[in-house]
């Protein structure tokens, strides 16, 4: 039933508090670059980075966040409980303390709530949570399920974009790539339909399943019929490099596949016609991408055609 009202309403009143004092913080330290800014100064930036450990929080405030999350129904009270240890994972001793007293799977808990606001600070904080391996080892189990509210998510919201942020993190090693494989389509359906922002982040989560060979083939066979306007000159620098270090992933995991590609098992409209299959379109894409005015991206270029 939960904790007792006049203790969740500490724990309430707490949160508040933290909340509250972090906004003064990033209140601050906006006042302090726009004061830097409109001095013209020429030093080293102004260090905007929250205080060290004296604004850490203790195991005892954690796990009262912890129980609150578990004890309120309150949408507003949720949000920023989520905040406030979201905002505590930023410090790695933190990360294991939130572990080590069951925080992730009351995190993890939020992810199927009707709240999108909810879900969308619950996933901000498995993705700061994520960046610890112990803590990745719990988070994996709802891989499947942050698949689903990138997938079911409205297109270009912040809910989509932190389902695709903790995706990110989750896919930098290949010990949980498999669990992705479903939703492939809907990430290549994401680089025709979204905004740039949208378009860079899936094509992180791409380009890190694409560094994996066990991942070609669920890659290959995707469809994706409108994937070569993205091999563009005028496409935003960070959308346009990405895009062609995903294709140089896929073409080097191809070549090394020793002949084992069976081309009849693609469809004409597929990641591998459009790539792979020795494509004149992209191939003419690429051609004028030599004169980038970009290195790293005349260096991708180089990798795709010389492999």
């Amino acid at each position: 039933m939960g904790e007792p009202r006049g203790a969740v309403a500490r724990a309430a009143a707490m949160v508040l508090a933290a909340g509250a004092c972090y906004c003064l913080w990033r209140l601050a330290a906006g006042g302090r670059r726009a004061r830097g800014r409109a001095r013209g100064g020429t030093g080293p930036p102004a260090d905007n980075s929250p205080p060290v450990s004296t604004h850490t929080m203790d195991a005892d405030a954690l796990q009262k966040l912890i129980h609150l999350l578990q004890a309120t129904d309150d949408p507003l009270i949720q949000e920023q409980a989520l905040i406030t240890l979201s905002n505590s994972a930023a410090f790695s001793v933190n990360q294991d303390i939130i572990r080590n007293l069951d925080g992730l799977s009351v995190i993890g808990g939020m992810l199927s709530d009707s709240v999108p606001k909810v879900k969308e600070k619950a996933l901000n904080a498995l993705n700061n949570l994520s960046m610890n391996i112990k803590n990745q080892e719990e988070i994996q189990v709802y891989i499947t399920q942050v698949c689903r509210n990138v997938e079911s998510a409205p297109l270009n919201s912040d809910l989509q974009l932190a389902a695709l942020r903790l995706l990110t993190n989750m896919s930098v090693t290949s010990d949980y790539h498999h669990k992705m494989i479903n939703s492939i389509p809907c990430f290549l359906h994401l680089l025709s339909e979204g905004t740039e922002r949208t378009q860079i982040q899936v094509l992180k989560v791409l380009v890190n399943l694409s560094a994996n060979p066990s991942m070609t083939k669920h890659l290959l066979r995707a469809q994706v019929p409108s994937l070569l306007l993205l091999f563009d000159s005028c496409i935003n620098r960070d959308v346009l490099l990405r895009a062609l270090a995903f294709a140089a992933n896929l073409k080097k995991n191809v070549n090394n596949e020793d002949g084992t590609i069976i081309q009849d098992q693609y469809s004409e409209d597929s990641v591998f016609f459009t790539l792979c299959r020795d494509s004149v379109p992209f191939a003419q894409k690429l051609a004028p991408l030599l004169h980038h005015p970009d290195t790293e991206v005349k260096e991708q270029v180089v990798r795709i055609l010389t492999q």
